[in-house]
């Protein structure tokens, strides 16, 4: 007897719990929301970011407020989410450099797996390959025959170590057949761009946006772009893939929340994104070269985890750590 009223109690009080979660979840938001952005206002992420909350503001009644928290390639904004209250009121959009710092850096404060809570998958940036415009190269297949002809001698810019651009430019090389050309680092991709437009260096690998402009200008040339298709912005220029068969990479932005965030907040959250990426958001950001992804918690997760699969393998191959 006494251990079946044992199992009632714990069961009502596991069905309280669980109505009170569920009260809780139907009532957020009823104040304001923090967005932390873990890096400078200004840059694509900063950009979607901005957009993202303003257009949740709007779906949800309450303002989503964004906090620029730069510091430590993102590690300083990404804590403070990690630390703060799992209630729905904290949450972290950031780059796909979030989940890769940890592999290239000696200490950082938290887990991404084990401290925060995937929300959402809300685009993917496709690279181009950009190089200097005296460079006698076209297309991918003469990239690789002039680094073949030339071993050691190529140089390509890195915006910042563990960067999609960087773990692009890794990929190459390897898919290429082992190229042998040296990686340079930048402190931004502003000074990257300046010396691969004037000669001291000789490609480049970052998100499209950046390299559009000076393309269109003749400044630079975009060889190939790392999408499975296509860009919608540079039409007549290939991709990787056209040459080297199953090449893909992207650089990609998410939403996440503190460790054990209620189910059924993070599920509002979702659909909330989900909803916004069908408004004139998606205009706005397939003209700037990105590909919306709506899609389900689950399906966030399960990205997450192969893109980090396969990053890791290109960090330790590579040896890429930051010093």
């Amino acid at each position: 007897m006494q251990r079946k009223h044992f199992l009632r109690a714990t069961l009502a009080a596991l069905a309280l719990a669980a109505a009170s979660t569920a009260g809780f979840a139907q009532n957020w938001p009823s104040r304001p929301v923090r967005m932390v952005i873990p890096f400078p206002p200004g840059g694509t992420l900063d950009t979607i970011g901005r957009l993202l909350a303003q257009k949740l503001g709007e779906q949800t009644g309450q303002s989503f407020i964004v906090e620029n928290r730069a510091g430590g390639n993102g590690v300083i904004g990404a804590d403070v989410v990690s630390k703060a209250p799992a209630d729905g009121y904290t949450l972290l959009f950031n780059a796909s450099t979030f989940t890769t710092a940890p592999m290239t850096m000696k200490s950082v404060p938290y887990e991404v797996v084990k401290d925060f809570t995937p929300v959402a998958l809300v685009a993917k940036a496709p690279l181009s390959v950009a190089v200097n415009k005296n460079l006698p190269v076209n297309d991918v297949k003469s990239l690789i025959a002039y680094a073949k002809a030339h071993p050691g001698k190529m140089t390509f810019a890195v915006g910042s170590i563990g960067s999609a651009g960087h773990l692009s430019t890794e990929l190459l090389k390897r898919a290429g057949g082992g190229l042998d050309y040296l990686i340079v680092p930048y402190k931004g991709t502003a000074p990257a761009f300046q010396d691969l437009i004037g000669g001291q260096i000789d490609g480049f690998i970052d998100p499209i946006l950046g390299s559009l402009q000076y393309h269109k200008s003749g400044m630079l040339k975009v060889i190939a772009v790392t999408s499975a298709t296509r860009a919608t912005s540079l039409p007549n220029v290939p991709t990787v893939g056209e040459s080297i068969p199953g090449y893909e990479f992207y650089s990609w932005y998410g939403l996440w929340g503190p460790a054990k965030l209620p189910a059924a907040i993070t599920q509002r959250l979702n659909a909330e994104v989900n909803k916004a990426l069908g408004t004139d958001m998606r205009e706005t950001l397939n003209a700037q070269g990105l590909l919306l992804t709506p899609g389900s918690v689950e399906d966030f997760s399960k990205f997450q985890a192969e893109d980090m699969a396969r990053s890791k393998k290109i960090i330790i191959e590579g040896n890429i750590h930051v010093e």
